[in-house]
């Protein structure tokens, strides 16, 4: 459900993503807690993470577990705790906005690449107010 539709290059917003120690007791948690559904539980041995996506009602949660210290996610986590780690918008065009960006002085860190469910890319923090923003590639067309 939107309160607003507009016709622009980026949608809503498409998942939070939240650096965890543990995916199993976080998603115990969210379903004890909010009573969100099993997810499954996807793993990046070359990304060095673990990672499920919880469909709760109309948002999704992204968990994101390290397995190893030098890891995006690991060091996040050494540096700030479990958390918040970022947010991430759909784009119906990921080069296309990526592009924008850069032209925009806002630097493209990581991607455009494939991500466990489709392509992404992450803008850098000091750019954005302090918040990772990931754009995520629309999947497929919007009615």
């Amino acid at each position: 459900m939107t309160l607003i539709e507009r016709d622009t290059a980026v949608g809503s917003l498409n998942h939070i993503g939240i650096a965890v120690v543990s995916i199993e007791r976080s998603l115990k948690q969210f379903q004890d807690l909010f009573g969100s559904p099993d997810a499954e539980i996807l793993r990046s041995d070359e990304r060095g993470l673990r990672a499920c996506f919880i469909e709760q009602g109309e948002t999704h949660i992204e968990l994101l577990e390290p397995l190893r210290a030098d890891t995006v996610i690991g060091r996040f986590i050494d540096e700030h705790g479990e958390g918040i780690h970022h947010l991430a918008f759909t784009v119906a065009d990921l080069d296309a906005k990526a592009a924008e960006l850069t032209g925009l002085a806002i630097p493209i860190i990581d991607g455009p690449r494939e991500g466990f469910r489709t392509r992404i890319a992450f803008a850098d923090s000091a750019a954005t107010h302090g918040v990772l923003i990931e754009l995520v590639a629309r999947t497929s067309p919007v009615p």
